[in-house]
């Protein structure tokens, strides 16, 4: 069972780094050289028009979202970022919840030709170049109840190094708290047939979620070349849904098994042509059918763009990626055999107005995913955003099948300061 207490580790966090802060920046003179605060608040409204799939479901999830970067530095160089989320949600209680995004000291230095920088506290890492299933990305958790795409990330504990120079860059990580990912509740949309109960999570280690993961990248260039090299020991971020028996009755519960995962992402840079690759190697993990299988995935594909469209302003963006899972039908995502094409238009003008749209599609089944957004800037501060997902014929052995009726309209209206 679960015995983290985040407030008492988000309490740790703080005063460690404002201690370390104060002690290399307020010792010399008192003063603080730079202190800045930004944020967004955001009115957003999520539509459901189809019926639900299960019962107790709503159809729609409306409410608000605050976030706020609060960021000082010393006169040592040292700096201390805060970055608190907050959402809460009338029509979907399951999505109202509190996340410390970032929250971390950073300092630097140089030895020899080369720099090193430390950052300690919770923070979020991007790793990966490709658009539709980045599969190296593992530092961090996704926030599901935010987007089911996986693009937003819980923030994690660590200690992060990083020593850089000439011949590129090579990071270590040392993770604890881990942090289980967030179902909805049986009235959340965009959940399973049979409710995940956080009550019964459980992990293969001992020590449980403060079991300390370990992760390692090295990155560079090398002419029109970008690479990563990565490897990550550790309870994985992706659980297996276990059948189990509760008070309400038949229920999933999430195990977090230990994981070792060897990854690569590189980039090939030709003109107007992007050619990406991200390919995985993991051992540890469960499949479909709840049995340990080592496999190997990828995803592969490339990025064209065309300038000043027709002579005017406009960019226009082309993206084909082909992902494949060595699983085959008992692979855990929806990415076992599927294409991505996709179109993003960057209208360049004085609102920033960009529109997408996208297809993913099985090559196995007749599922598929279409997503659209739109983006412009009303004013300095104001803003406002449209997405929809729509699940077309979701085939019944689709591990996506149990949200078949879950399309979905959101719009956001945006207040940054």
């Amino acid at each position: 069972m679960m015995t983290a207490r985040p407030s008492a580790v988000f309490a740790a966090t703080l005063w460690v780094s404002f201690s370390m802060l104060a002690n290399g920046a307020v010792a010399d003179n008192g003063f603080l050289d730079r202190i800045e605060i930004s944020g967004r608040l955001s009115a957003e409204s999520r539509q459901f028009p189809d019926s639900p799939a299960h019962s107790g479901q709503g159809s729609h999830a409306s409410g608000f979202a605050f976030e706020a970067t609060g960021y000082v530095e010393g006169d040592d160089g040292g700096s201390f970022s805060i970055t608190p989320f907050f959402r809460y949600d009338a029509g979907d209680p399951s999505r109202t919840h509190f996340d410390l995004r970032e929250a971390y000291y950073l300092t630097y230095g140089d030895v020899g030709d080369s720099e090193w920088e430390l950052r300690l506290g919770f923070d979020r890492v991007f790793w990966g170049v490709v658009e539709s299933n980045s599969l190296v990305d593992i530092v961090n958790q996704f926030d599901l109840l935010e987007q089911p795409s996986g693009k937003t990330k819980l923030g994690q504990p660590m200690a992060h190094v990083t020593l850089s120079g000439d011949w590129g860059a090579l990071e270590f990580f040392g993770l604890t708290w881990h942090r289980p990912r967030e179902f909805p509740d049986m009235r959340g949309r965009l959940r399973s047939g049979i409710v995940v109960d956080p009550d019964l999570i459980s992990y293969e280690s001992a020590a449980q979620e403060w079991h300390v993961d370990l992760a390692g990248r090295y990155s560079g260039s090398f002419g029109l070349l970008d690479i990563g090299l990565s490897v990550f020991d550790g309870h994985s971020r992706d659980p297996t849904l276990m059948p189990a028996a509760s008070s309400s009755g038949l229920v999933l519960a999430p195990h977090y098994e230990r994981i070792r995962q060897f990854g690569l992402d590189a980039q090939l840079t030709i003109d107007a042509w992007l050619l990406k690759l991200e390919a995985i190697h993991r051992a540890g993990s469960r499949n479909r059918q709840l049995q340990e299988e080592d496999y190997t995935a990828f995803t592969a594909g490339g990025e064209y763009t065309l300038y000043s469209v027709f002579d005017s302003s406009a960019d226009v963006s082309l993206f084909a990626e082909l992902s494949r899972d060595g699983r085959g039908r008992n692979a855990t995502s929806s990415f076992e055999n599927d294409v991505l094409l996709a179109t993003r238009v960057g209208f360049n003008d004085e609102f920033d107005t960009e529109f997408s749209l996208s297809v993913l599609a099985s090559l196995d089944s007749s599922s598929r995913f279409v997503v659209a957004e739109f983006r412009r800037r009303l004013t300095d501060r104001w803003s406002f955003r449209a997405d929809s997902t729509v699940y077309v014929d979701i085939d019944k052995d689709d591990v996506a099948y149990d949200v078949r009726n879950d399309s979905f309209i959101e719009m956001k209206l945006d207040f940054n300061f």
